[in-house]
């Protein structure tokens, strides 16, 4: 059984533009063939088809969206399902993202990781293939799209429930491979609770485990025999950024057979010159793969990983920070309470703060800061 994973898809500048021309083919020209020759393929749907009606909501960051257009794109270039567990899918409400489960449906692709309810968004998917079933689960970490039992959303990582989620799916199938989106953006390395919760899965029974979202590829490692990728950049993101990891990725061929999944990268660069999906060459691959056994060495090693994790979260931690930054003053302290003084905190600050403590690679990053100021020995 042949399985093809990507990663994020958003369609921006100069690819929308392509889109709405109809000329969205130029885009994947490059990687049709590979695509289509794949069993079943995946690729993440980084944002809802908008309706053009709804409004986006309370949150951090930009609002993405996409149209019609680009759901037939994606199924013109041969891919097979789209996961919809990621930080942007709710980024236009509950009603965008019951418009997006529509138009999938309506045009034939398949999806994961999102629904009306908490329920639905949890469902797994199985496929049947060449006699064998796969099994798959589609999850992120909580920011602002997650899914409730009585709303709209993205499927959430919470490890007791994903642990039995896993495990009906072993009992029902073959294989089992579970697809998440989290991490710290622009860090090419799991925090240490990233990698513990996916080996965790593999220890419930996962047989593969792919992760994106932080716009720039990381490394893999193999647990207990099961390979657990743990970023693959973007797929498809256009943006200012050129010749930048933000520009390079790599998707994954996995080759479920009797023994342990096999696999192969494939590297690639978006969106550079050329809005386009191109597959690397010669030195652009030896590079890559380079950089690639430098993280591998890291995330085998947990004391290096702790360490690299600790330096990123003290560099960023002040940016944090900042939103916590109070009144000392008693007075003014008191005038604020009676309501009588401007509130510190603003909406837009609370925001962030409810960001920074609801999802949990930006609480790893947090806590990790706020704990330097006891530890370091200055």
């Amino acid at each position: 059984m042949k399985v093809l994973v990507a990663s994020d898809f958003c369609p921006m500048l100069r690819v929308e533009s392509l889109i709405k021309e109809g000329a969205s083919s130029r885009v994947f020209a490059g990687i049709r063939p590979l695509v289509e020759s794949a069993d079943y393929s995946f690729v993440n749907l980084e944002c809802p088809v908008w309706d053009g009606a709804s409004s986006p909501i309370t949150k951090c960051g930009p609002h993405l969206r996409c149209s019609e257009k680009s759901v037939d794109a994606l199924r013109e270039s041969g891919f097979s399902c789209v996961t919809l567990a990621n930080n942007h899918i709710m980024d236009y409400g509950g009603s965008s993202l019951l418009n997006t489960l529509d138009v999938l449906t309506g045009k034939g692709m398949e999806y994961v990781g999102a629904g009306r309810t908490l329920e639905e968004a949890g469902k797994i998917l199985y496929k049947e293939i060449d006699g064998a079933t796969l099994a798959v689960i589609n999850c992120c970490e909580h920011e602002f799209s997650i899914a409730s039992e009585m709303s709209a959303g993205a499927n959430p990582i919470e490890p007791t429930r994903l642990f039995r989620t896993i495990q009906k799916a072993k009992s029902k199938s073959d294989y089992v491979l579970v697809i998440t989106h989290g991490g710290m953006e622009y860090y090419p390395l799991p925090t240490p609770r990233m990698q513990e919760l996916c080996r965790f899965f593999v220890d419930a029974g996962a047989d593969a485990v792919v992760n994106h979202h932080q716009h720039c590829y990381s490394g893999y490692e193999r647990y207990k025999g099961a390979p657990i990728f743990y970023g693959l950049g973007n797929f498809c993101f256009d943006s200012p950024k050129r010749h930048s990891p933000w520009n390079e990725g790599y998707m994954v061929r996995l080759n479920f057979g009797r023994e342990s999944a096999s696999f192969q990268l494939v590297p690639f660069v978006q969106c550079d010159e050329s809005p386009v999906v191109r597959l690397m060459e010669g030195e652009e691959i030896a590079k890559l793969e380079e950089k690639i056994k430098e993280l591998n060495g890291q995330i085998e090693d947990p004391s290096r990983l702790k360490a690299s994790f600790d330096k990123f979260a003290k560099e960023r931690g002040n940016a944090y920070l900042s939103v916590l930054y109070p009144y000392q003053n008693r007075v003014l302290l008191y005038l604020a309470r009676k309501h009588l003084f401007p509130r510190f905190l603003q909406k837009r600050r609370l925001v962030r703060f409810l960001n920074y403590m609801d999802c949990e690679s930006h609480r790893d990053l947090f806590s990790v800061y706020m704990n330097s100021f006891f530890t370091d020995k200055k």
